[in-house]
């Protein structure tokens, strides 16, 4: 399903929501990347059950489309290309005793990009009067969010 213009608001959520599940899809795919990247068992084991997580939210997003009585689709999403492609341009020029410092940013950035998406979706769904969509993209933003203080205290911490 191809939507190259954008006319309602209705569209525009559509759309938000297929970039939402390229989203999470591509942050699957690098979470793998960064633990293989990452040298403390700690921080591999966060991206871990960040991707376990994640595989909820696609899950969670699945459910808004049948809510929304949308067909479930993806749209390109060259924000989070472009945050994975600085993830391994950073990775692959740093030291190794920096390493987990690089991993932990590349994550925090891309969680603070989906915590923005999230926000605009359940706006966008609470102005259509989707309470079960709003429940369950709230939940997925909780979780994005729960991550990104999680990310920030451990660099804080190794960045001492």
């Amino acid at each position: 399903m191809s939507q190259t213009t954008l006319e309602s608001p209705v569209d525009l959520l559509r759309f938000q929501l297929r970039t939402a599940m390229t989203m999470e899809e591509d942050s699957l795919a690098a979470l793998g990347e960064l633990e293989q990247a990452a040298r403390s068992a700690d921080i591999k084991k966060m991206f871990r059950h960040h991707a376990d997580e994640t595989r909820e939210q696609i899950e969670n997003l699945r459910k808004v489309f049948g809510v929304l009585e949308l067909p479930e689709s993806t749209a390109a999403s060259p924000s989070t290309k472009g945050i994975a492609k600085q993830a391994e341009s950073l990775i692959s020029r740093s030291a190794a005793a920096l390493r987990d410092q690089v991993t932990l940013s590349a994550a925090l950035g891309n969680e603070h990009y989906e915590i923005s998406a999230y926000q605009s979706l359940i706006i966008a769904t609470r102005a259509q009067g989707a309470v079960d969509a709003v429940t369950l993209l709230t939940a997925n933003l909780d979780q994005e969010t729960h991550t990104s203080e999680e990310l920030q205290k451990k660099l804080e911490e190794i960045a001492r």
